[in-house]
């Protein structure tokens, strides 16, 4: 059964990948997205460097990361009650304007597992190129 999960993770990234590209202008509905089961797996499997998509509420904002690259830091909620910490590059893309708890925002980035629920990280284009861009959508806008 091991052997099944990283094909079982793929199928359903694919899967949200599609309904979170399809649903990313319309509001949240009050479903569970499918991409909040990858999360769980994800968080189950302590998944470190998987790019993914999804969508919460902002429920707490935390000041900023000033050690190193400067980071915007905020808290989602998944539909499903899981918690992600946003870890968004300032020094690469611009902060996320006006983003208030409360508020929906959609992402795409990379999930590193930790015992919180995860921290989802490189929501910015690469200067370099190399790796894929990750985005964040708030208010009809997004910042990469």
């Amino acid at each position: 059964m091991t052997g099944q999960k990283p094909a079982f993770l793929l199928i359903l990234l694919l899967g949200a990948a599609g309904a979170i590209a399809g649903g990313c202008a319309a509001d949240q509905s009050a479903e569970t997205p499918a991409s909040d089961a990858v999360f769980a797996q994800a968080f189950e499997d302590r998944a470190r460097d998987l790019q993914i998509e999804g969508r919460g509420t902002v429920v707490r904002i935390l000041k900023d990361d000033t050690e190193g690259g400067r980071h915007q830091r905020f808290i989602v909620r998944l539909a499903s009650g899981q918690t992600l910490l946003i870890a968004h590059n300032i020094d690469v893309a611009a902060r996320v304007a006006g983003l208030g708890k409360g508020d929906s925002v959609a992402f795409r980035g990379v999930y590193e597992w930790s015992d919180e629920g995860g921290t989802i990280h490189w929501t910015h284009r690469d200067p370099d190129g190399v790796h894929p861009a990750g985005w964040i959508r708030h208010d009809g806008r997004t910042y990469q």
